[in-house]
């Protein structure tokens, strides 16, 4: 008996899944998965009571409420000075993973080849499989992890139809910069692609600016944009996300989503609604914060003896674990729980080559000071 379609060959369980169960099973701090140990704002959360108590527990328009795909709209003009119409050119998704999913279903026909920046989140490669496609990657590499433009002109093809695009990027950290989403761009355009650009870090960059590709001359009309409020205000269990761009594209997206869930998270759409629209003070606080303990994980992971690669954004910092006498990261990260009672995720696994991203491990900060602190007093052990 078949178990399983051959769209699902090599995907296997998350490293996410994996490292978590990992940290539970042995009791040992995560600064593996990204996702923060403190709830956001309480009064976001009193609107979510409110909506559970005053009747919005049936389904939500397949777009989203209207509420929030205004706040969205008008986030969008207020940071970026992009003109939005919430009506046509939003479609709200349960988190930016269903967002990219229906995107890449919605758009992208079997055999069309989508260049991908690598490392790159799992999810990339797995729904670009599930889509039939062909990911053509394009490699940012340590220590800056700046976009090589040459590569990623070399990797355009004439079957290639998007370019999937993350900044601030996960796993390492890096802001595109405008000369190099320039490049992109001028790509993009002579080349008549499609960009879909997932940036749901964009307001967890430290002393950089994170610039839109959309805002960008000849890319409002080719750019979906993809966010999330789960990043931007902490609440990364409740899922809503969000995609803007050109009506024909967000409907594309919606045209396949309409079959994945539909709708979700009725009751926490005015709730995101309200944290849009004081998007200015929480994301700055949630900013404050994240850099000092960005700054603290990198001095105690430098101290330890790693190679550590300070990012400009996102919170997740990335160290090169060879000065310590290993090269594999992933037997690394496996031994770790037990060595030292500490969970993180391989960078490899992000990878096509997995040589290149083979020394290298990814730790979370978006943690509380004290967890901060236990998880580099038991690094110590390394040493």
């Amino acid at each position: 008996m078949k178990t399983s379609a051959d769209r699902l060959a090599g995907l296997g369980t998350t490293v996410f899944a994996e490292m978590t169960a990992l940290a539970v099973r042995t009791g040992s701090v995560n600064l593996g998965q990204g996702f923060p140990d403190t709830d956001g704002p309480a009064a976001i959360i009193d609107k979510a009571v409110e909506a559970l108590r005053t009747g919005r527990n049936q389904y939500a328009p397949g777009a989203g409420v209207p509420e929030l795909r205004r706040a969205i709209a008008d986030h969008q003009k207020r940071f970026y000075g992009l003109s939005i119409d919430p009506d046509v050119e939003v479609a709200v998704t349960t988190g930016a993973t269903e967002a990219i999913a229906a995107a890449l279903l919605g758009l992208i026909n079997p055999g069309d080849e989508v260049v991908v920046l690598e490392p790159y989140y799992d999810s990339y490669v797995a729904m670009l499989q599930m889509a039939g496609a062909v990911r053509r990657p394009v490699t940012l590499r340590a220590p800056d992890f700046r976009l090589p433009v040459n590569e990623l002109r070399a990797a355009v093809t004439p079957q290639t139809t998007a370019i999937l695009l993350n900044s601030p990027h996960n796993p390492t950290g890096a802001v595109l910069t405008r000369d190099e989403l320039t490049a992109v761009a001028e790509l993009a355009i002579e080349h008549d692609l499609i960009v879909i650009s997932d940036e749901v870090y964009e307001h967890l960059t430290f002393g950089v600016d994170h610039i839109p590709i959309s805002s960008l001359p000849g890319m409002a009309e080719r750019t979906l944009t993809i966010s999330s409020g789960g990043k931007s205000f902490s609440f990364t269990g409740w899922k809503i996300g969000w995609a803007t761009g050109p009506a024909p594209l967000v409907q594309a997206l919606i045209g396949a989503k309409q079959f994945l869930t539909y709708t979700s998270g009725a009751p926490l759409q005015p709730a995101i609604a309200a944290a849009l629209d004081d998007a200015e003070d929480i994301t700055g606080s949630l900013r404050d914060t994240l850099h000092s303990r960005r700054d603290r994980l990198c001095d105690g992971l430098r101290a330890t003896g790693f190679d550590v690669f300070v990012p400009d954004g996102t919170y997740f910092v990335t160290t090169d674990i060879r000065p310590l006498g290993f090269d594999d990261g992933l037997e690394f990260c496996l031994a770790l729980p037990e060595r030292c009672g500490v969970v993180a995720i391989p960078h490899q696994v992000f990878y096509d080559d997995r040589d290149i991203g083979r020394p290298l491990v990814r730790w979370a900060f978006c943690k509380q000071e004290g967890v901060i602190e236990e998880a580099l007093r038991r690094l110590g052990r390394l040493t």
